[in-house]
C-alpha cells in the first residue's frame, strides 16, 4: 500500500465520527495499540524537541527502508504518532521526503489540537523527515 492510500485509509476512518470528541476517543484507541519500545530506546537523542509532553522516535533503517517506533507519555500524543508511524513506517526515505502531510488537513487533526500539541504534531514530523533526510544523503 502506497503512502497516498494509507492516508486515504486514515481520512476514511475519521470519516466515520462527526463529533470531535469520538476523533479523539479513536486517536486515545490508537495509542494503546502502538507496540511499547524498548525502555533502551526511551533515550534523550530520541525525545523530540518542541512536544509539551515527551516523545521518543526510533528508527531503524533496514533494506533500503526507514521504521519507525515511538512512544509518548501522553495517551492522545501517542494516538498522533501512531498515525505518522502508519504513514511513514517501512518506506524509502525518499518516500517519506516526497509525502505530503494532507491527511492531517483533511482529517482536521491540526486544527483541532491546542496550539502546543499542534506545535509538537509538526515537530514529529519534521523529525520523520530528517530521519529520512540523513539515510537519503547516506544512500545507503
Amino acid at each position: 500500500m502506497s503512502i497516498k492510500e494509507t492516508e486515504q485509509q486514515i481520512v476514511e476512518e475519521f470519516s466515520i465520527f462527526t463529533d470531535w470528541m469520538d476523533k479523539y476517543e479513536y486517536l486515545i484507541e490508537l495509542g494503546r495499540s502502538v507496540p511499547i519500545i524498548a525502555d533502551s530506546a526511551k533515550q534523550d537523542s530520541n525525545l523530540i524537541k518542541g512536544c509539551q509532553s515527551r516523545v521518543w522516535l526510533d528508527a531503524e533503517y533496514s533494506s533500503g527502508k526507514l521504521f519507525f517506533r515511538a512512544d509518548s507519555d501522553a495517551i492522545i500524543t501517542k494516538g498522533i504518532i501512531s498515525l505518522l508511524i502508519r504513514v511513514y513506517s517501512g518506506r524509502s526515505p525518499e518516500e517519506i521526503l516526497d509525502a505530503d502531510i494532507s491527511f492531517i488537513d483533511k482529517i482536521g487533526l491540526q486544527e483541532n489540537l491546542s496550539p502546543t500539541r499542534a506545535n509538537g504534531l509538526l515537530s514529529m514530523i519534521k523529525q520523520i523527515k530528517a530521519y529520512a533526510v540523513v539515510y537519503a544523503s547516506k544512500n545507503v
